[in-house]
């Protein structure tokens, strides 16, 4: 079976202190989404946890959301292909700021499909942009994107998206953030755990409501590099609100 870095490998290129492990998984077959929970006890929470992510977005809350506060500098630094997803690593210094809480940007990366629905809709992709806080909680914007105009930004990482996993590159081109993200900061809003083992919760999630565009092309180019769907299905909502 082809071997995977795993999502403890996959939490120190967040910036986290977690030592890597040899435990691997994929999505599908015998070590697919549904049996995350039985690989290994530390990610037991993925069969267990209540507040799990992805969800439906659907059924929504109305809630005064105060605006998120971006103070992003730098730009992305590397793009790699971890086996689960195309990442980049972002420079220090990029923060979010949620109801006095600041978060630092560490990597965005990609799902195609979207990981996330809305009211039952898959998107073609969606990127998670990964945030995490002096005392290692999480705060994850996700944003859809809509089959459409070539997306510019996306075109300059996928001109060294490497296509071996395990492969990385130091970016050439100047890619910020912020161009893969709607103008419009709108936002739903909830409670939920990351999408890969060992799917710990209380990540803070936020989805922008608008999508991004990328062209036909940039998805086909994305999916034919990954050779699978790399999306985790929706997990049930339970009693959670979500918020808009």
């Amino acid at each position: 079976m082809k071997k995977i870095l795993s999502a403890v490998a996959a939490f120190t290129l967040m910036g986290s202190f977690a030592v890597a492990s040899d435990i691997h998984w994929e999505y599908s077959g015998e070590v697919g989404p549904e049996h995350w929970g039985s690989l290994e006890p530390a990610f037991a929470m993925c069969s267990k946890g209540v507040n799990q992510a992805p969800v439906d977005l659907a059924g929504f809350m109305e809630a005064e959301l105060a605006p998120i506060t971006f103070t992003y500098f730098g730009l992305a630094t590397e793009i790699l292909n971890n086996g689960h997803a195309i990442q980049a690593n972002y420079a220090a210094g990029s923060t979010i700021t949620i109801e006095d809480k600041t978060f630092e940007l560490k990597q965005f990366n990609f799902h195609s499909p979207s990981e996330n629905t809305l009211n039952g809709e898959s998107f073609p992709m969606e990127g998670h942009f990964v945030h995490s806080d002096s005392q290692g909680n999480f705060a994850i914007i996700g944003v859809f994107f809509t089959i459409g105009e070539e997306n510019q930004a996306m075109k300059k990482l996928w001109k060294q998206m490497p296509a071996s996993q395990g492969d990385k590159a130091g970016l050439a081109s100047q890619v910020r953030a912020e161009e893969l993200m709607p103008e419009n900061r709108d936002y739903y809003r909830f409670n939920g755990s990351l999408t890969t083992p060992p799917c710990s919760e209380g990540v803070t999630w936020i989805v922008m409501k608008n999508p991004v565009t990328v062209s036909d092309a940039q998805v086909k180019q994305f999916t034919e590099v990954m050779g699978h769907p790399n999306n985790r299905p929706v997990q049930p909502v339970n009693s959670r609100p979500l918020l808009q």
